[in-house]
């Protein structure tokens, strides 16, 4: 069935645009007047978009995650109810205030009603639906449990956006501290200690060594700013390009495990996500090799993706899971050791959920200690930078006075 985009007049008069599907455009008319919906204009939506993945529509659309999640426990809470699939969609593509996210849900529900599964019509959106949520709805779907499997979907992608939004949330403020005194620096030293340094270079005397360095500093920002700021572009973009390569690549991702502060939340969010998607993968029915592929392409670290590819191996050959893990550097002991009882006891997806809630609870703990330490510094290194430009104007005045006295 089409999918329309209209603008359409409501009964006090007020412009409104929407989305409608109907067998045509006729119908689809009629079927606004029937809602005291009258329209002005009515386009299809690109066929051709929702036959090959609209992926310009995922990538452009203004669709957050937080919507994505309240949808599909929305559609959890309907077809736990007992409603069918196709009306499920169908309200909830009426619901969401969202134009862009009302079009994916109603381009899901036309698939679905043309025979398609949810799995196939889902996979359609690969920006706004992960091979995680792709594999977790196909298990949910082969037993039966799609209510369940949704469910949990929404709660596993809630806990991921609080974690991201903590980890955000704790790098916001050391950044803006490091704009602004940067940029109070830059001021600082290009316009004001020029007026004060100039009485100091009439002297024709011998100035102190950091008055002689800041004066230079200060020429060299106030006429090569514009050299300097493309050089780290330039450096930026070098790289990113240099991280793009794999060797590149290897060495960023042992540098963000290893960095002094940041190292040990970095690995704790590997760890939390590692558990926390294999154990919804593991409950949703998934296979445990399916799963642990999945997740190594998670993990967004090429160091520890090759302890879970040779844990995969050694799965392959009869072995035990944990066997890589525990040579690892990455995976701690204890985290381990838990894994190794969830699977000698049966109990793995339990386990890794339970695994899941420590790391995510430590890298809370892990967050606040990084700030305490991060905010410090900054104001140290600020005081510093403030304290030469001081003590440099104030060296040739001591001096000044010790010669008039």
């Amino acid at each position: 069935m089409p999918v329309y985009d209209y603008s359409a007049l409501d009964k006090k008069g007020k412009k409104i645009r929407g989305i409608i599907d109907a067998d045509s455009e006729g119908a689809a008319r009629a079927k606004l007047r029937g809602r005291n919906i009258f329209p002005v204009g009515i386009v299809e939506s690109n066929r051709q978009s929702r036959k090959e993945g609209r992926r310009s529509l995922s990538l452009f659309a203004n669709i957050k995650s937080a919507e994505v999640n309240a949808v599909i426990r929305q559609l959890a809470t309907l077809l736990g109810a007992g409603v069918p699939l196709v009306q499920a969609l169908g309200s909830l593509s009426q619901q969401t205030g969202n134009i862009a996210l009302q079009k994916v849900i109603a381009q899901i529900k036309d698939e679905v009603n043309e025979g398609n599964s949810l799995t196939e019509a889902l996979a359609r959106h690969p920006r706004l639906f992960s091979s995680v949520f792709i594999n977790m709805v196909r298990a949910g779907e082969a037993s039966g449990s799609l209510d369940i499997v949704l469910d949990r979907l929404a709660e596993f992608g809630e806990n991921q956006e609080i974690l991201k939004a903590k980890v955000r949330a704790a790098l916001i403020y050391p950044l803006f501290m490091a704009v602004i005194g940067g940029l109070i620096l830059f001021v600082l030293i290009t316009y004001i200690v020029p007026n004060i340094t100039q009485v100091f270079a009439e002297m024709n005397r011998t100035l102190p060594l950091p008055t002689l360095v800041l004066i230079n500093l200060s020429d060299v920002l106030k006429h090569f700013w514009w050299l300097i700021l493309a050089s780290a572009m330039v450096l930026f973009f070098w790289l990113r390009y240099v991280i793009g390569q794999p060797a590149g690549r290897r060495v960023y991702h042992f540098v963000k495990l290893k960095v002094w502060v940041v190292g040990p939340v970095v690995r704790k969010i590997i760890l939390a996500r590692f558990a926390s998607t294999l154990g919804s993968l593991l409950e949703s029915g998934v296979g445990l090799m399916d799963s642990m592929r999945i997740v190594k392409n998670l993990v967004d670290n090429v160091h520890v993706a090759g302890v879970i590819e040779t844990s995969m191996d050694d799965v392959r050959k009869g072995k035990s899971m944990t066997l890589a893990l525990r040579e690892s550097p990455w995976f701690p002991p204890m985290f381990v050791q838990m894994i190794e009882v969830g699977e000698q006891s049966g109990s793995l997806e339990q386990m890794l959920q339970k695994v899941s809630k420590m790391y995510e609870k430590e890298v809370e703990i892990s967050i606040v200690a990084m700030t305490s330490i991060i905010e410090p510094t900054m104001i140290a290194l600020m005081g510093v930078a403030v304290g030469f430009v001081v003590l440099s104007i104030l060296l040739p005045i001591f001096e000044m006075n010790q010669l008039v006295g």
